[in-house]
């Protein structure tokens, strides 16, 4: 992430930091909770209501991810002016964990979930962003 992106990212989320509270990594993902499945079916559904004329697959949006020694927050990002749009959610990092990385030639990723939740948070890293990925997936236990 450029100085400017960094820079606008982190003044928004200050003012949300708890006393003491740490930022440890800032970064842009793509966040996705819908399955394969889905996706295969929504593009076909698509295609049939269209003709065959076209097939519309959902993409994920581009999300700003900021990591803290407590917290995640999520922010919708805005890739024309560069800065954060609006605040998605916050979560607390205790309890969460994470599957293993699934490399890809353009991306790789991992799913973030808590024991008590029935669906995770598929977090999609750019081939850029592997370092930060790395530092989020230590910073997570593996799922047992």
């Amino acid at each position: 992430m450029n100085g400017r992106r960094r820079r606008a990212l982190l003044a928004t989320v200050h003012p949300m930091l708890e006393p003491g509270e740490q930022v440890e990594v800032a970064t842009i993902v793509n966040l996705s909770s819908v399955s394969v499945r889905r996706t295969a079916v929504f593009a076909a559904a698509s295609a049939i209501m269209s003709g065959g004329a076209m097939a519309v697959v959902p993409a994920p949006t581009p999300m700003y991810l900021v990591m803290t020694d407590r917290r995640f927050f999520v922010f919708r990002a805005n890739p024309t002016f560069a800065r954060p749009e609006e605040h998605l959610m916050t979560i607390p990092r205790a309890g969460l964990v994470r599957t293993d990385i699934k490399e890809r030639v353009l991306n790789s990723s991992f799913i973030v979930s808590s024991p008590a939740a029935e669906q995770g948070l598929k977090i999609i890293f750019p081939l850029i962003g592997r370092k930060d990925r790395d530092t989020i997936a230590a910073a997570l236990p593996l799922a047992a």
